[in-house]
């Protein structure tokens, strides 16, 4: 076994520790927007992780191409900026569904009761 097999071994290894603890954490979360904003760290850590793991592959085996290198730093951007942006606006609609503003409750309720009367 090389170098680079236990280095990349160790990552997947540390990769999958992320994606069950974060399942167990999603698992045991008390309401949805903990659970969107337990995504964190698979998608900011473990999947890059992961990425990295194959390109670290590719160059021990066939050696170093930048195609290859270019088609990881696209993978691990694109899924940083889709994650933060899918995350922001699942946050904001399940905060709008969850979350109750006691004030606007009760102004809502004050006009609801002046308009019958």
């Amino acid at each position: 076994m090389s170098v680079a097999e236990i280095i990349v071994s160790v990552l997947v290894v540390l990769a999958t520790l992320m994606v069950v603890t974060t399942a167990v954490a999603m698992w045991r979360a008390p309401d949805a927007l903990t659970r969107v904003n337990l995504m964190g760290p698979v998608v900011g850590v473990a999947f890059p992780l992961l990425v990295v793991c194959k390109l670290i592959i590719d160059v021990s085996t066939t050696g170093f191409d930048p195609n290859n290198f270019v088609r990881a730093l696209l993978a691990i951007a694109g899924v940083w900026i889709v994650g933060s942006v899918g995350s922001y606006y699942m946050g904001r609609s399940i905060y709008g569904v969850t979350v109750v503003d006691v004030l606007h409750e009760e102004e809502r309720a004050y006009r609801q009761g002046t308009e019958t009367v």
